[in-house]
């Protein structure tokens, strides 16, 4: 009989087990409070819990599908995690600490490689094998919360695949992250490459954890070149669907744009793109081209980094650029390829 996989099960799920198996509510919540406020990863770790109903957990339950096959570490002290799931996939996460602050940030996946086709992307030339499950995008956290015994504080879907292409487990992920882990709902920020459809959906549900879109080009003719969906879902139809879902939520959208040398970095580019945002309620993130051995795509100039910047603040929008973590474990922004993926 196959045994019961706790992480991704709620209290009620896991008081309805407990039940069953001639355990107590108490106990229930006894064990729903190792694996979601102390990321106790063995049985063994729950001392207030008998010795018997420990054998229980053991014989019936796992807490995990999800394996940690590998750790990185980089200079600046960005952790890149590989994991493997059950059917030999793999998938990467990311955590991240900025300025020195309390604040921990895991980018996880969604998908295993990614069907958007986006051409400055590693994750993009793995092409699409499937969509994560709600348990396989929890256990990437409840794994790096373990493995480090740190509290991640932050949580940014960022990682490999498009996160609304896997719509209801994201959001059911949102929900335990919320109510279980005591995440925050402005502390998660959901990435998309601009699937307007679950954006509209998003709208509608008056979502209220943060919005990113990868917008990536200053129009249409540069976006299609390097992301395909724009041929799918055009760059002024995505502008209209954003106006309309910041208007209906309330809540700014991030607009990210990855400067590529030569490709989208121009003056022109950057007053083409302060033009077509000027009416979108959104803040701006600058992401440096992280070069990786899947493109031959070049960094931009810190002249043209710095000018583009200057150009979009000028049209009253806030403009940072993203601090470069983790490149040298090919741990940045487009660089997450779960090499060991062969599948």
């Amino acid at each position: 009989m196959e045994k019961f996989l706790l992480i991704g099960k709620n209290l009620e799920d896991i008081e309805k087990f407990m039940i069953e198996n001639n355990q107590s509510k108490f106990r229930a919540k006894q064990l729903y409070n190792w694996l979601y406020l102390k990321s106790a990863d063995n049985f063994d770790k729950m001392s207030d819990l008998s010795v018997s109903v420990r054998e229980l957990l053991k014989e019936k339950t796992r807490i995990c599908s999800v394996v940690l096959k590998e750790k990185q570490v980089s200079k600046d002290s960005t952790m890149k995690f590989l994991f493997e799931l059950e059917d030999g996939n793999y998938v990467e996460a990311v955590l991240m600490r900025f300025d020195n602050r309390a604040n921990l940030t895991a980018c996880i996946s969604t998908q295993v490689g990614c069907p958007m086709g986006c051409s400055f992307c590693a994750t993009a030339k793995l092409g699409f094998k499937r969509n994560l499950t709600v348990s396989e995008i929890i256990q990437q956290i409840f794994l790096i919360q373990a493995n480090t015994g740190l509290k991640v504080t932050n949580i940014v879907y960022m990682g490999q695949g498009e996160p609304l292409l896997n719509f209801d487990n994201l959001i059911s992920s949102i929900k335990i992250f919320r109510e279980q882990f005591q995440i925050g709902a402005r502390r998660i920020t959901v990435s998309t490459c601009g699937i307007i459809p679950q954006i509209n959906k998003l709208a509608e549900m008056n979502f209220q954890s943060t919005l990113a879109i990868s917008l990536h080009a200053p129009d249409n003719d540069i976006r299609k070149k390097i992301m395909p969906v724009s041929k799918k879902y055009p760059f002024d139809e995505l502008i209209k669907a954003l106006k309309s879902y910041t208007q209906k939520t309330g809540r700014r959208v991030t607009v990210e744009y990855v400067l590529i040398g030569g490709i989208n970095d121009s003056l022109e580019d950057a007053k083409k793109l302060a033009f077509a945002i000027a009416k979108l309620k959104s803040n701006v993130n600058l992401i440096v081209y992280n070069t990786h051995e899947k493109s031959d795509y070049k960094k931009p100039s810190k002249e043209n980094i710095m000018k583009f910047k200057y150009i979009l603040e000028a049209s009253g929008k806030k403009v940072t650029i993203r601090l470069e973590r983790g490149a040298d474990i090919d741990a940045a922004c487009g660089q997450l390829s779960s090499k060991m993926n062969t599948k």
